[in-house]
């Protein structure tokens, strides 16, 4: 199960607006997702919802800890479940196992301690920066319910808008796994 290729690159920054600045008008990319202390960009947002994510985190110049994650696309569920078995076989720290609704997520530290993350595109469009446990050791069909009712709340996140009011409750009751209630229901 061999990985599709490099879906994303993220790093910590000192200072968010000036790096949103860099790569969306410098560089010239799109902010597709965005939250209080991140951003993701994509040269094609219609083809790939994020190439570059940028998080704070970065406290000083001389810090070494610059990389957030190094993520790789792979063709299937099936091929995250491996994953996910493999590193507990080989005895990797395993972070999370998130859906973030678009895609499936298990992100875990490789021998050195850096953050990989391999993840499976579910085929649902989602711009939420959003990441809600789930456990994949189930049917496909109960693993994509929950991929769903996660959907159905970020599907209302617009590109490159941080959520705000119910909205942005709904995903923190996601994310807590608290369920969503009527209040923080916002329609389509």
């Amino acid at each position: 199960m061999p990985v599709m290729g490099l879906g994303h690159f993220g790093y910590f920054v000192r200072n968010l607006e000036v790096m949103k600045d860099f790569w969306g008008n410098f560089m010239g990319m799109t902010l597709t997702k965005s939250s209080e202390g991140a951003a993701f960009y994509s040269a094609d947002p219609q083809g790939v919802d994020h190439e570059i994510a940028i998080m704070e985190g970065r406290p000083d110049a001389d810090d070494a800890n610059l990389i957030q994650q190094i993520s790789l696309r792979v063709a299937s569920l099936d091929d995250v479940r491996g994953f996910k078995r493999r590193a507990i076989e080989k005895g990797y720290k395993i972070d999370r196992l998130v859906t973030h609704a678009s895609a499936i997520g298990l992100y875990f530290r490789d021998p050195e301690g850096n953050r990989v993350e391999t993840f499976w595109l579910t085929g649902l469009p989602s711009w939420a920066m959003i990441g809600v446990p789930i456990n994949i050791d189930r049917p496909d069909a109960e693993v994509m319910a929950d991929v769903k009712r996660v959907w159905e709340v970020s599907r209302k996140v617009e590109m490159g808008v941080t959520p705000k009011g119910e909205l942005k409750e709904a995903i923190r009751q996601l994310r807590e796994g608290l369920p969503v209630t009527a209040a923080a229901t916002v329609p389509a």
